[in-house]
């Protein structure tokens, strides 16, 4: 059980850093970038509000045109999707993090981890984070399924996060004993206890399930002194360019003292824009969900008609009318 919670404590962590790369988005007291008021810059602004407002379904619906909103909510009935929770790295583990934050002694395990692990070892951390840094920026410049684009930015977000688990105060027994609380509240509350838990409830109704465990994540980071909320009212966008139907925006915020600048692909679609790279992932998506629930109603055709063949087809009736 002890090395289940520090799988668990770890996974905290990753989750709480990853949460904040998708959730901020800023620039202090700074002028509207060139270009601000367009449509492309505007839809981002837009997205970037839902997060702040912990409304996950708003954020899913301003993200892909509504037909396929209503495909994605099939294709997870299905069981072949969990987008967005995709979009998040390390999404594979969030239902198994929840399923341990919400067991009965879940606090007592996790801060007799903690206390094993973190407590009294701010030296021990702070390497561990500057390690970390040294890791990622290596695996992003090298490998991953990454534009050049994406690299600067993950590599700016890499450098950042790791800065600020250096000067944060991750080894406080009582920060530690209160966030621990205030996660597994939130937890529990969710009813996401394991996958089963998803994929009853459906895409919409986890979302909706999961926004009060996104304002509690977000109350951790602020109380180690990642204020995320503050962050995105800062947010700074504009047009760098736009032809037709296809734009690129930046995007400029500090994160944890660094600033942070980025170009993001919009595409429009329908009379609005959403992000080039989310409707590429799940325009593959939800072709790979049709292509298995065709071969599976081929499947089931295929059984019917041998099931419906006429009865003299079978060899022991062609026999039988073979005699005089």
């Amino acid at each position: 059980m002890q090395r289940r919670s520090l799988r668990a404590c770890q996974h905290l962590v990753l989750l709480s850093l990853c949460t904040t790369a998708l959730l901020v988005g800023c620039k202090r007291d700074a002028e509207p970038l060139p270009g601000a008021a367009t449509e492309p810059a505007a839809a981002v602004r837009q997205l970037a509000r839902h997060l702040q407002d912990n409304d996950l379904v708003g954020y899913a619906r301003a993200a892909v045109p509504p037909a396929q909103y209503a495909e994605l909510e099939t294709a997870w009935a299905q069981g072949h999707s969990r987008w967005p929770l995709t979009e998040l790295p390390l999404d594979e583990k969030l239902p198994g993090l929840l399923a341990t934050l919400s067991e009965k002694n879940a606090e007592q395990q996790l801060q007799r981890a903690f206390k094993a692990q973190l407590q009294g070892q701010a030296a021990s951390v702070r390497q561990a984070a500057h390690s970390l840094e040294l890791f990622g920026v290596q695996y992003i410049t090298h490998q991953g399924d990454y534009s050049q684009a994406e690299r600067e930015h993950y590599v700016q977000l890499v450098t950042a996060l790791s800065a600020w688990a250096q000067a944060a105060p991750l080894s406080d027994p009582t920060l530690a004993k209160t966030n621990i609380a205030t996660l597994t509240t939130a937890a529990r509350a969710t009813g996401l206890a394991g996958e089963a838990a998803f994929q009853a409830a459906g895409m919409t109704a986890s979302l909706q399930q999961l926004a009060p465990f996104a304002a509690a994540v977000k109350q951790v980071l602020a109380s180690y002194g990642l204020v995320l909320d503050d962050s995105i009212s800062q947010m700074r966008t504009g047009l760098i360019s736009q032809n037709g139907d296809n734009a690129t925006v930046r995007v400029q915020y500090p994160l944890a003292g660094k600033d942070v600048d980025l170009q993001l692909v919009l595409v429009r679609r329908d009379k609005r824009w959403y992000p080039e790279r989310t409707l590429r992932d799940v325009d593959a998506l939800l072709a790979a969900a049709r292509a298995i629930e065709q071969a599976k109603a081929q499947a089931v055709a295929d059984e019917a008609a041998l099931s419906e063949a006429p009865a003299q087809d079978a060899p022991g009736n062609a026999d039988a009318s073979a005699k005089p």
